[in-house]
């Protein structure tokens, strides 16, 4: 089981910035692809940004140029660095992972976090 704990979030100003992380535990065997979504009320959980084990990154098209997503493999963790904040990008942002728990190719899963409230507001 791998189990995925994220802090950060919270109220924060139009053009403020905020900063989310996630720390995968448990049992796996490697850690793959890290990312964010995030889920506004009445809209569906969409792509925020991913980066692989090998720090390639991407970016959804609205956040291009203000969000930053990076990890720590020593840490098992990732970052979301969100700068220039706007009323739109208020949502539950949720972390997740996927890698493998062991070397058989089956063994393939994909975890979630709790979410995260962002809330961007005067």
């Amino acid at each position: 089981q791998v189990q995925l704990v994220e802090s950060g979030g919270g109220l924060v100003q139009p053009g403020g910035s905020l900063s989310l992380s996630c720390t995968a535990s448990g049992s796996f065997f490697t850690i793959n692809a890290m990312g964010w979504y995030r889920q506004a009320p009445g809209k569906q959980r969409e792509l925020v940004a991913t980066i692989t084990s090998g720090h390639s990154t991407n970016y959804a098209d609205s956040v291009k140029g203000r969000f930053t997503i990076s990890r720590d493999n020593a840490k098992n963790t990732v970052y979301l660095r969100m700068n220039s904040l706007k009323p739109e990008d208020t949502a539950v942002y949720y972390c997740n992972v996927r890698g493998y728990r062991s070397h058989l190719p089956t063994s393939l899963y994909d975890a979630w976090g709790q979410g995260t409230q962002v809330t961007v507001s005067s």
